[in-house]
């Protein structure tokens, strides 16, 4: 007879780990890296969010439909006006939350390696972000932190996927597990410092996620994580989204604000609705 899950012929033991092998390698991957780097599992849900982002950003800028959208992304700063990144970018933002297969597409990238890590019954951010970070904007760096220092659940990842090949300082970094326990132990010394002097602490062990276009990066948010002035001649675009079990703990992000369900399965869906009748609940 064929082998089970773990692998191991039916009847020959007791086996708890339910998980079949690749279930089991992925996650061990997720929980020793504290991320998984893959190819897109759905190319033409990506490419269509891709192809969303780029129409969205000629209509604000008022120009023609590339026909290369990888070229036009990376060369955006010679068609931004000075000074207006952010309205550039609040409004893509807008307009690609503004299509309702937005958050089905995006999830269909990654769908399995959520499932796995995450679970089947998920909650999904109501809102998808985008960060567009031009070449030598200051004003796009984002400090390293955890999310959790900020009040998120420890229950969440973030899926974040590049619409450009990142490479150096056009990418992120994030503290692997082992150096981020090792930085926890001095948090009582390092209170006081800035974010900062954190990330030259912890600079040695920062790893920096190198990705192709095509690739989705699957991390732990509790990690240090954060990125530095782009000194790369192209621009950075990147998307990312918070997903979480339906029925873990929330934070400050709330169910019905925040985030919202997107694979409650039918029990679930019985079991929230259920009244007991007559003298059962009295």
């Amino acid at each position: 007879m064929s082998g089970g899950a773990t692998g191991a012929a039916w009847g020959d033991g007791g086996a708890t780990d339910f998980m079949t092998p690749a279930e089991r390698a992925l996650s061990d991957r997720f929980l020793t890296d504290g991320f998984v780097m893959e190819p897109a599992e759905d190319r033409g849900a990506l490419a269509a969010i891709r192809r969303l982002v780029v129409k969205t950003a000629c209509d604000w800028l008022q120009c023609p439909h590339p026909t290369d959208d990888g070229a036009f992304l990376e060369t955006i700063a010679d068609r931004i006006p000075a000074g207006r990144i952010n309205d550039f970018r609040l409004a893509v933002i807008a307009g690609i939350n503004a299509a309702t297969w937005l958050r089905a597409a995006y999830f269909a990238v990654a769908r399995a390696a959520v499932q796995t890590i995450v679970g089947n019954e998920l909650c999904m951010q109501r809102r998808i972000n985008l960060s567009v970070q031009l070449p030598q904007d200051a004003s796009s760096v984002l400090p390293v932190h955890a999310d959790v220092w900020s009040g998120d659940s420890p229950f969440e990842v973030v899926l974040w996927i590049p619409l450009v090949d990142i490479r150096r300082s056009k990418s992120m970094f994030l503290l692997p597990p082992g150096p981020t326990a090792a930085l926890h132990e001095k948090f009582a010394a390092i209170a006081d410092k800035s974010a900062e002097d954190i990330f030259r602490l912890a600079e040695p062990d920062m790893r920096w996620m190198e990705m192709d276009y095509g690739q989705y990066l699957l991390f732990n948010q509790n990690l240090p994580h954060g990125n530095r002035i782009n000194r790369e001649p192209e621009t950075r675009w990147s998307m990312n989204c918070r997903f979480k079990g339906v029925f873990t703990p929330y934070a400050d992000k709330k169910l019905g604000e925040f985030f919202e369900p997107v694979t409650l399965r039918a029990v679930s869906r019985i079991g929230m609705d259920y009244q007991l009748p007559g003298p059962f609940d009295e």
